[in-house]
């Protein structure tokens, strides 16, 4: 029996992470194959950046875990090799090129970290909700870092504590150098700092990328309004992509998707996991190679 909405009923709360909404922006089509297919269709085969960044990110978070007097340079680089993740690459030769690559780039970063310099969370799950959406993802680092609100000289009193404000720190180890927009326009990084400023109480305003590659910081101090912005266009984006789950949860015949998740084609159309299932896709673009995403050698 259909259930009767009532005036007044609280309506559904959409549940997302930040990538679920970029994927309903970027191609509607890729989002209903991605989340909502089932089974979903075949992807194709992996990807070897995905590999090497998967790896990267997986050292650096095992290398915080380590205990302090283990934390060196040397430890970095031997997690690289050791969970390394050997798919997608060309051959064997490719595969052992990049992994040394990675260990350099590994032990360069830490070499620049303080260990005793402890994040609040490392891969850490951070999630909030408004009227409309209940978002949540995972923070690759999250510091605790004395605020930049004190006046040139001054310090905490006696019985006085800095007050701190977190920092959400992402990795990034894509070929391709980033700059300061890239962390100001991030949708994902300004959620993750608004769920964990009002989860842990704290002012969340500052993001940060750390790519690897060129050992570039790219920051971002965000304002409550610039914060808000981001908010209201991922409620704007969730409205849209919700209505849309509803009509395919309501039945929509097979012959109308295209109706509802219309496909996006563009010459990013190469690197889709699903572009054997989509003519449009597979005429905007040249299917990519599963190691074209790695930098030249």
């Amino acid at each position: 029996m259909e259930q009767l909405g009532f005036e007044g009923m609280p309506r559904r709360l959409y549940t997302c992470t930040p990538t679920r909404l970029a994927a309903w922006l970027d191609c509607p089509r890729r989002y209903r194959m991605s989340y909502l297919d089932r089974p979903p269709p075949p992807k194709g085969p992996p990807w070897a950046h995905n590999s090497l960044g998967a790896s990267i990110h997986n050292a650096l978070a095992g290398w915080w875990r380590l205990p302090l007097p283990r934390r060196t340079v040397a430890a970095a680089g031997t997690l690289v090799d050791r969970g390394w993740i050997d798919e997608g690459f060309a051959d064997e030769t490719q595969s052992v090129r990049h992994r040394e690559r990675a260990i350099t780039m590994v032990e360069a970063y830490v070499a620049g970290l303080d260990p005793a310099d402890e994040p609040l969370g490392v891969e850490r799950t951070v999630a909030t909700r408004t009227d409309k959406i209940a978002v949540s993802g995972r923070i690759d680092r999250l510091d605790a870092r004395p605020a930049e609100t004190a006046g040139p000289g001054e310090t905490a009193g006696p019985g006085e504590t800095a007050e701190t404000e977190l920092v959400v720190v992402d990795y990034k180890t894509g070929r391709h150098p980033l700059t300061t927009d890239d962390a100001r326009s991030s949708m994902a990084l300004a959620l993750y700092a608004l769920a964990a400023g009002r989860a842990l109480r704290r002012p969340a305003h500052r993001v940060e990328l750390h790519h690897l590659p060129t050992a570039d910081v790219l920051a971002w101090s965000h304002t409550d309004e610039s914060l808000a912005r981001h908010l209201g266009r991922a409620e704007d984006i969730a409205e849209e992509a919700a209505a849309a789950d509803e009509r395919m949860r309501d039945g929509l015949p097979a012959d109308t998707y295209d109706e509802v998740f219309p496909p996006r084609p563009s010459p990013s159309c190469g690197w889709c996991d699903f572009r054997r299932h989509c003519p449009e896709g597979a005429a905007a673009a040249t299917p990519r190679r599963p190691w074209d995403g790695l930098s030249a050698d």
